[in-house]
């Protein structure tokens, strides 16, 4: 019985993995910011003539090159935790909007921050030791899937 429910739970937590809760602010991810530029370390807005849509979230690019290499692998640039605030997901379990200026890359991974009124929480994040923080998240960031998904199912 117990790996039933196990399967059951996997199975649903897979199943949402498609259908994650983006940060959609001003209708775009990372608020209309290229993804792809951040791999080059630049927080670059994004520009309309160069857009895309991958997994129900729509996507700005700088550029028909960055557009083009977004298309050939998108999960590859997509922000980690539907791109919220990484360090507010680990600490606080809680999903807050983001600066888009305020990034970083580890693990050829990308991680949104908050960054306003005197909190940077990308400062928050190394000070307070990322890994743990990023471990925190991970498992944050799975219960806030599953209840989003829970919530879907019954409401429908």
């Amino acid at each position: 019985m117990k790996s039933l429910i196990a399967l059951l739970i996997l199975s649903m937590t897979t199943a949402t993995a498609q259908s994650i809760d983006y940060n959609l602010k001003k209708g775009f991810i990372a608020h209309g910011y290229d993804v792809v530029a951040y791999f080059n370390n630049k927080a670059v807005e994004g520009d309309k003539t160069f857009t895309t849509s991958f997994d129900g979230a729509k996507y700005k690019f700088s550029s028909a090159e960055n557009l083009n290499t977004f298309k050939k692998h998108p999960e590859k640039y997509i922000p980690e935790y539907g791109g919220y605030c990484a360090y507010a997901i680990g600490a606080k379990n809680d999903k807050v909007s983001i600066n888009p200026k305020t990034f970083q890359i580890k693990d050829n991974k990308l991680y949104l921050f908050y960054n306003a009124w005197g909190t940077n929480t990308l400062e928050l994040w190394k000070q307070e030791n990322e890994t743990i923080l990023k471990e925190k998240a991970d498992k944050n960031w799975q219960n806030i899937k599953f209840k989003k998904y829970f919530f879907n199912r019954v409401s429908s």
